[in-house]
């Protein structure tokens, strides 16, 4: 016999179940109205579609065949929006980012894996948070980290040397992509936590570091499953979340629940040891990895003068050094693999750019460009750019709403019935997914060629329907880094470093 307890909590959960999968039948509104795919399957809707390895082809299809605003299938029936309108997205992510919120299950997932960090909370804890973020990437402070970045890269072209010169021939296979791994991680190892995760001229693992790198590839084998993490923790009492957890028999969740201890307890290792280094004055920071400058270091004697009010917890501090480090590392070593790709493809464009990199350290003084100088730089500062225009770490960015809403447009949409809709009304809690990979390449804005990777569109003023379109993005009138009070803190400067000193 069922116990009284797991009976309510069982006819609850069945409850929402059904409301959430009937109401949808029975409720219709402008989001049925929209154009959009059929859905390949009533569980999955179009998220497998959505979040598939090969997906851009499917985001380019969704913009070319349907428009600018489109109507998707969620799971069991229901309406999702993908958009990539300018007003639309410019009231998503700036003007009403209060309503349009990170998905609930997202919040919970990265909270599960990483602990509180800026993707794990919203409203004003997270207004807090960033504030206090702030000053450790302020210009000022990334100056002074230039001498870091230049020392890792120096240690990369070192341990490439190496791996060429042991061979009599001088000439060796070189896999690009795993030395970007190991850069970006060491990069923001070394900068953001004072701590080094890989020696680059010599072959080492590091436990915290594979935990990190492992996040991705892990999820990629869940397919969509995370999305059910706020009725997992509907159902299931707090205290009992783990143990539930631990009986369920899959081998990608073991795997997950292993990341996520890594990760804690290698965090809050780090995190001790910089607090006593930090109580026993700067000399004693001055002779870590990193000296003092990096972004943790600052963020803890930041949070010690802070007022009461203003302060993080512990949580907070270990939180943000879990989610900083595993952000930074995999869009930098994207970014850093598919910029040498694209130059190995272009080799025009990578010859102009070792030419102007090559003429900046000569004229400087000790053979390293100062920060002042790389970003001065417009050939490199227009590869940089074309790159992340068209090689977006993330395709899309989903929201939540947390209210009804109407949401205008900058360009009407026709709906199935023939109607000219120059607005939407979104109701609470729709799936809203912003397509940035499709504002960044639109052929409206960017012309004819606007998925060809031109780093030379960027050494001319852009084309006027890019600059009229006003992109709410933080970075280079694209989408990239987000916009708004959820916008990357610390955009491209980490990686200029590394071509800066890669050619000779």
């Amino acid at each position: 016999m069922i116990s009284t307890p797991i009976q309510l909590i069982l006819i609850c959960g069945m409850t929402w179940v059904l409301w959430r999968v009937f109401r949808k039948f029975i409720i219709t509104g402008d989001l049925d109205n929209l154009p959009g795919p059929d859905s390949p399957s009533f569980i999955y809707g179009n998220l497998k579609q959505l979040y598939a390895r090969q997906s851009f082809a499917y985001h380019r299809n969704l913009g070319e065949t349907y428009g600018r605003t489109v109507r998707i299938h969620d799971r069991f029936g229901g309406n999702m929006l993908y958009t990539f309108d300018p007003k639309a997205m410019h009231h998503i992510v700036i003007q009403d980012q209060d309503i349009f919120r990170e998905s609930a299950w997202f919040i919970r997932m990265t909270y599960y894996i990483l602990g509180v960090g800026l993707p794990s909370i919203h409203g004003e804890e997270h207004r807090k948070q960033r504030k206090m973020l702030n000053p450790a990437f302020s210009v000022n402070h990334l100056r002074e980290m230039t001498p870091l970045f230049y020392g890792v890269v120096h240690k990369l072209r070192s341990a490439i040397e190496a791996r060429v010169y042991e061979n009599a021939s001088r000439t060796a296979e070189v896999d690009v992509v795993n030395w970007m791994g190991r850069t970006a991680l060491e990069l923001i190892g070394q900068a953001g936590l004072g701590y080094s995760f890989d020696p680059l001229v010599s072959d080492a693992t590091d436990e915290f570091g594979k935990a990190l790198e492992d996040i991705m590839p892990t999820l990629a084998q869940v397919h969509g499953l995370q999305q059910y993490i706020p009725f997992f923790d509907t159902i299931v009492p707090r205290p009992c979340r783990r143990w539930v957890a631990e009986l369920i028999p899959s081998p990608v969740l073991k795997r997950l629940i292993a990341i996520s201890d890594i990760i804690h307890t290698r965090a809050y290792e780090i995190y001790e040891a910089k607090k006593r280094a930090l109580l026993s004055g700067e000399d004693t920071l001055k002779h870590q990895v990193g000296e003092g400058k990096d972004l943790m270091s600052i963020l803890l004697k930041a949070n010690i003068v802070a007022a009461e009010e203003d302060k993080m917890t512990e949580d907070d501090l270990v939180g943000q050094m879990s989610t900083l480090t595993f952000a930074a590392m995999d869009t930098t070593s994207n970014a850093l693999s598919l910029t040498l790709w694209r130059l190995a493809q272009n080799p025009d464009v990578q010859h102009k750019l070792r030419l102007e990199i090559i003429a900046a350290k000569e004229a400087s003084t000790n053979g390293d460009i100062d920060y002042d100088e790389l970003v001065a730089l417009p050939l490199l500062e227009a590869v940089c750019r074309e790159t992340l225009r068209l090689h977006v770490p993330a395709p899309l960015r989903f929201r939540e709403t947390a209210q009804d809403i109407v949401l205008p447009l900058s360009e009407p949409v026709r709906g199935r019935d023939g109607r000219l809709m120059h607005e939407i009304l979104v109701p609470k809690n729709t799936s809203v997914f912003v397509g940035i990979q499709a504002s960044n390449t639109n052929p409206a804005l960017w012309g004819a060629d606007a998925y060809e990777w031109k780093p030379e569109r960027w050494m001319q003023p852009l084309p006027d329907a890019v600059m009229e379109a006003k992109i709410p993005g933080v970075y280079a009138n694209l989408m990239t880094f987000w916009g708004g009070g959820r916008a990357c803190m610390w955009v491209s400067l980490r990686w200029k470093h590394g071509f800066a000193r890669a050619y000779p």
